[in-house]
């Protein structure tokens, strides 16, 4: 049984998650909690390769949905084993820029693969390792789009391929997370993110903080 707490960030791109884990990570690192702070695809150096083919390299082109979900879930399996479980056995909280559950909304939802298939890939890859807590970030589709843009124009050489794909599949996307949230109310909190940066946080620290009396401090 794991001594720490795992807490997954979710979203549609440009919802402003990530910003939103570097601030609980500094407020909780304040109150004395250790905190280790994951992204995924990536985490560990075997992720990081895996996060580059999949996301910034120009030869990746032609992957397909299934490989696509393949290497997610590769880059998940190491996470899991060579970070995450080690961290939570020793108090640690853990916050994780994506987990499984944008697998399935990105790649069950968004590139149509079959959900149940989808399930199994995943199962495999993070065993009983489940996150405590979701926290989900919604904003309207203009303005993901609009941040997708605008975060492009400032990494001219740094291409997404993910973020290449067109509307409907982001419209997709949505519907995925929108099903998941419906589907494990207890797990995943909807977090209304087109606020200022402020106002998104103390959200957030609502959701967090009935949690944190059971993880150990320093």
């Amino acid at each position: 049984m794991t001594k720490g707490l795992f807490i997954s960030f979710e979203g549609t791109e440009g919802c402003g998650k990530s910003t939103q884990v570097e601030l609980l990570a500094r407020q909780l690192r304040v109150l004395g909690h250790r905190v280790r702070t994951l992204r995924e695809p990536g985490g560990t150096p075997i992720g990081e390769e895996i996060r580059h083919t999949l996301k910034h390299s120009h030869a990746n082109a032609a992957m397909t949905a299934e490989a696509e979900l393949l290497l997610m879930n590769s880059s998940r399996a190491q996470l899991v084993r060579e970070v995450i479980r080690p961290a939570l056995d020793t108090g640690e909280i853990v916050l994780c820029d994506r987990f499984y559950d944008s697998t399935t909304a990105y790649q069950g939802y968004g590139r149509e693969l079959d959900l149940e298939k989808v399930k199994t890939v995943i199962d495999f890859a993070v065993g009983e390792t489940r996150p405590d807590l979701t926290l989900l970030f919604t904003v309207a589709p203009e303005i993901s789009e609009l941040r997708r843009a605008m975060r492009q124009s400032t990494l001219p050489f740094m291409r997404d391929r993910i973020e290449e794909s067109d509307r409907k599949f982001f419209q997709r996307v949505d519907q995925g997370f929108a099903a998941l949230a419906a589907a494990e109310p207890g797990r995943i909190k909807v977090v209304e993110a087109s606020g200022s940066v402020e106002n998104v946080f103390a959200k957030i620290w609502n959701l967090v903080q009935p949690a944190l009396p059971k993880v150990g401090r320093w």
